[in-house]
This record gives C-alpha cells, structure tokens and sequence, in this order.
C-alpha cells in the first residue's frame, strides 16, 4: 500500500477485519506488545510554507499507542475493539477521511515516533499494520523546483569579464 495511507482507508480495512487480532509490527520482527493501548486519536491541520515558497495544508490523523509498565495480555486487542474507540473519538471529534494516518509509538528501546502504516497484512488471526518510518522531504525538489535557489550555479570566469564595459558608470552592473 501507499505510506501515505489516509484515515478512510484505515478505517475501511479496519471495518473488513473486525475479528482479527490488531497489531503493530514498528521494526524488522518487532511487533509491540500485546498489552498495547489505543492512549488518544489526534487530528493535526497542517499549514507550511516549503523553501520554494508555496504554502501547503494537509491533516494528519495520529493514532498513539502505549505499552503498559505491566505487560500481562498474551494477545492484542481485536480490531473491533480498535473500532470502538474509534466511535467514541469521532463522536467528540470527526475525523478527516482524507487525513494522512501516522502512528506514534515508543517504549524503552525504540524512541517515540511517528510513523506510516506502509501496508496491513492480514493472516488468518491477525491484521498487522506494517509502520514505516517517514522520512524528510523537499516539495519544492518534488514539484521539479529548487530549494529557493537556481537548480545550476552559473559560473563566470573572472578572466573573460571585461572591468571596462560592466563596472563604469552607466555600464549596468550597479
């Protein structure tokens, strides 16, 4: 799938696989534990301005998972559960089906994050939401412009430029 997954398509494959087990795989065999909590769904309007100069807005919908200092379930919340607190959130406050899903986790030995669902893998018992680490980008470089400067220096050779003809008054380099 897409990395830049957006809260309708989440919600969507939730709603295909309510009765799967939900997990989260943050690193290469590495899933968070199963005692996981859903803490808070955050919905942040992003406004910028990139160094081309063009002004941008998307929304990020941010789901933020825990572990628990006591870690004693064996296995992870169904989806359906998921699903719930999902309508308790988007009766207080309705999310954005176009918002781009990050989920932010962290735990002892991986520092808290926000990362994109790069693709839900489904088994017979479970729905893994495969998270990938976003990564810094250049819309200015994407949109085929440059970072507020010329994509290629000029060069001058000091040698050919005529003093004369440029630096005298009414010459046109002032």
């Amino acid at each position: 799938m897409n990395t830049q997954m957006t809260w309708g398509e989440f919600k969507d494959a939730f709603k295909r696989n309510a009765t799967l087990d939900l997990q989260f795989q943050y690193a290469a065999n590495k899933k968070v534990n199963a005692s996981y909590h859903i803490t808070e769904i955050k919905q942040a309007p992003v406004t910028s301005v990139d160094c081309g100069g063009k002004m941008n807005a998307w929304t990020e919908i941010i789901v933020q998972l825990m572990e628990p200092a006591v870690q004693n379930q064996q296995r992870p919340m169904k989806v359906r559960k998921a699903l719930s607190i999902v309508d308790v959130v988007e009766k207080a406050l309705p999310l954005d089906p176009n918002g781009i899903v990050k989920i932010e986790f962290g735990n002892a030995d991986f520092d808290v994050r926000q990362m994109h669902p790069a693709e839900l893998l489904i088994t017979d018992e479970e729905l893994i939401v495969n998270l990938q680490n976003s990564a810094v980008q250049c819309k200015a470089i994407e949109r085929g412009g440059s970072c507020g400067a010329p994509a290629e220096k000029t060069k001058l050779n000091l040698a050919d430029v005529n003093a004369s003809a440029c630096c005298t008054p009414g010459g046109g380099c002032c």
